[in-house]
């Protein structure tokens, strides 16, 4: 079978693929802009494509009879580039990375290790045990709001549960009884969620129902001392807002890792958004860094293999996103 793994992201994926698929295969690296001498023509004869992005900029790959999409989000394939008789699917397996990523955000806000050391260094005892001005306090009793409960909202409820919080949860669809989650928010009633969390954690995809659902409103909601992070998508949260709340302290900070602005080529370093979050200190700025492991990369490649050998027997292929349906 001939496949293309298109762009920087997917080639990510390539070294050892080999490893997990069955069968003989010809197997192609292509650059993101396909303009290498050859590199359009296997695009457009690749049966499967393995990639992130799929716009006007690149022909239609009219051999695809799947376009893999590396990751769980799609919002960078045009649905009217894909032919009609491609499966589109993606795949997750970023869950585990994740969630260790947004539960030691957690214990930032309660267990002050980078504090402690740099006043010890100073000499400073204040966190010494038998002191009052160093109570602190736990994970355990406090609440966590989950705005989204996909793969990533169910894996964390079960480790915040481990850590003893009360899960909240808002979602689209209803949360059917969850030994896991402690109250349900439907998305349409959310002024009854924002002001109950003491962490946030944003793990919603971006679609039209969700840019901006994070905005000043919730924000004003949100309890004083509270902490948001966004593993989701960037503009879930409404950049001017997040930015004013966090510039006046509405808040009691951030842990943000994935934003507004990208590297558009290896050439640029711009700064993740179109305000200076970086100059403000009750923020934690990080590259989209948290579901990037090599766990993440073996447990996608081994989804990936296995629709294409699906693929090829002509089984049901797993995560369809777009498909007989059309």
């Amino acid at each position: 079978m001939k496949i293309a793994f298109h762009g920087v992201n997917a080639a990510t994926f390539r070294p050892d693929i080999e490893t997990y698929l069955t069968g003989s295969h010809n197997i192609s690296l292509l650059s993101n802009e396909l303009s290498e001498a050859g590199e359009q023509q296997i695009f457009m004869d690749a049966e499967v494509i393995i990639g992130t992005a799929l716009s006007k900029s690149h022909p239609i790959p009219k051999g695809a009879r799947l376009y893999q999409v590396a990751g769980a989000g799609y919002d960078g394939i045009d649905f009217t580039r894909v032919p009609s008789d491609c499966y589109l699917c993606n795949c997750f397996g970023h869950e585990q990375a994740i969630t260790e990523y947004v539960m030691a955000a957690v214990l930032t806000k309660y267990i002050p290790l980078v504090d402690a050391d740099t006043k010890l260094r100073q000499g400073n005892w204040q966190y010494m045990a038998g002191r009052s001005d160093g109570l602190r306090r736990e994970c355990s009793g406090n609440s966590i709001g989950l705005l989204g409960y996909g793969h990533i909202g169910k894996a964390l409820a079960r480790r915040a549960k481990a850590f003893g919080m009360e899960v909240h949860v808002a979602n689209r669809s209803y949360v059917m009884p969850d030994e896991n989650v402690d109250y349900y928010h439907p998305l349409s009633k959310l002024d009854s969620f924002w002001g109950t969390i003491d962490v946030l954690v944003v793990a919603l995809p971006l679609t039209e129902a969700t840019a901006g659902l994070v905005g000043k409103k919730a924000f004003t909601a949100m309890r004083p001392d509270s902490l948001i992070i966004n593993v989701g998508r960037g503009q879930v949260i409404e950049e001017n807002a997040l930015y004013e709340a966090l510039k006046a302290k509405e808040i009691g900070g951030a842990v943000i890792d994935t934003w507004y602005v990208y590297p558009q080529d290896k050439t640029k370093a711009p700064y993740p958004g179109n305000l200076p979050f970086h100059k403000l200190n009750n923020i934690i700025i990080t590259p989209h860094m948290s579901g990037w492991t090599w766990g993440t990369i073996h447990r996608r490649q081994q989804v990936m293999a296995e629709n294409i050998r699906r693929l090829a027997e002509g089984e049901v292929l797993l995560n369809i996103v777009l498909g007989d349906e059309r």
